[in-house]
């Protein structure tokens, strides 16, 4: 879509005269110096190493499209909607939820009644199977790299908190999200300590190794590609809680299936902003937008904590979604559900107006994915029989799963 009529039609969407629209100086200072890092980023060593990781070729220019004056124009002209419409997804801090609310306070219960309560917990606790423990810390582990996942919001162009106290709606939404985010590793954390089934210093060593070693996202500094990732994590985070809660209440613990719940209506309410602003970006600019759902999908949605490690196992986070496959946490059949329904709720299928050759093709190869998922589904089913694979979360137990 040409830059005046993206412009064009996003200001009359929200509400602003149409006319005499120019883009800052300011995006356009932007756009080309993140070309141009983009460019030195391919440069470095010759091989395009930047920061540790492969810059190639494609996503160099998908770098280039997105961060466009007329593409970043784009979210500074929705600010007044995200006020108007993101930011009261978030609860108030005297509504929200703490993690003492979830766990036995010392302070309310005095000694005898907080050494009852935890004794309550460990009793419950030790009716939860071992491959569900495996997958409540691989959660965990995830929740606790919120460093990273703050950082990765606050490079979005456009969309940011550049000082840290920045009043726009984006950067307001990026410190609210993150503080409801920060109570989910501690509740986790506090309930493994007392439930007593964990060996606490391998998952810490664990967070400690993940925050460290950061995480992989395509195309990081462009919102259109974050807010799609965003997007799909949060609905995806929302189901590996919600099965776990059902999982672990079915086993009898009930105050750890509170806690997974209130998890997961956190993410809910994530992923209704975050679907929002795609549904508005696909609104304002259906072409860039789907080509920058397709980019995605074809580079595949990573998980934040694939890049995990204990210091022992090699593929922990391989081990790890196989337990979570075997178990019932988070599937294959639920990474194909939340494709299904964006392209659903996105309307992905109805796009034409505004789609150049390019953004039709990426259109179809979305709508395509679900079917070569549910084959892939079909054919993984006929595979080997389970292997016993430790985990040094719970002691180097050992827990069946089905590798690939």
């Amino acid at each position: 879509m040409a830059a005046a009529t993206t412009s064009c039609s996003l200001l009359a969407r929200f509400g602003r005269p149409s006319c005499h629209f120019k883009p800052p100086a300011t995006a356009t200072v932007r756009f080309w110096r993140c070309c141009r890092r983009s460019a030195a980023m391919m440069a470095v060593g010759g091989g395009g190493v930047a920061v540790g990781r492969e810059v190639d070729e494609e996503e160099a220019e998908e770098l280039r499209r997105c961060l466009a004056p007329e593409r970043l124009d784009v979210l500074g002209q929705m600010e007044p909607w995200v006020e108007a419409h993101v930011l009261p997804l978030l609860k108030p801090v005297e509504a929200a939820w703490q993690p003492s609310d979830m766990v036995p306070d010392a302070a309310a219960l005095g000694a005898e009644g907080f050494h009852a309560a935890c004794l309550d917990i460990r009793e419950r606790a030790a009716a939860v199977p071992d491959a569900l423990l495996v997958c409540l810390v691989g959660n965990l582990v995830t929740e606790e790299a919120l460093p990273t996942y703050q950082s990765m919001t606050n490079r979005f162009e456009a969309a940011r908190d550049v000082t840290g106290l920045d009043g726009t709606a984006w950067a307001r939404w990026i410190r609210g999200w993150s503080a409801e985010e920060n109570r989910h590793g501690d509740v986790l954390s506090r309930y493994m300590y007392l439930s007593a089934r964990l060996d606490m210093r391998q998952v810490e060593r664990t967070v400690h190794r993940l925050i460290q070693s950061g995480m992989s996202m395509h195309a990081p500094a462009s919102p259109y590609h974050g807010f799609i990732y965003v997007a799909f994590q949060e609905r995806a985070t929302s189901f590996a809680h919600g099965n776990t809660a059902r999982h672990v209440r079915a086993h009898g613990d009930a105050a750890l299936a509170r806690i997974c719940g209130a998890i997961a209506a956190d993410e809910k309410r994530h992923e209704a902003a975050y679907t929002l602003v795609v549904e508005n970006l696909f609104d304002a600019d259906p072409d860039a937008t789907v080509r920058a759902l397709a980019y995605m999908m074809r580079r595949r949605i990573t998980m934040p904590a694939s890049l995990m490690s204990d210091g022992r196992d090699a593929d922990l986070f391989a081990h790890y979604a196989a337990a979570a496959q075997q178990a019932g946490v988070y599937t294959a059949s639920d990474y194909r559900s939340i494709i299904e329904y964006f392209i659903r709720r996105w309307r992905v299928e109805e796009l034409s107006a505004g789609l150049s050759g390019e953004g039709r093709r990426a259109r179809d190869y979305v709508c395509a994915l679900p079917q070569k998922i549910r084959r892939m589904e079909e054919k993984a089913q006929m595979r080997k029989k389970p292997t016993a694979i430790p985990f040094s979360w719970i002691f180097d137990r050992p827990v069946d799963v089905m590798l690939p």
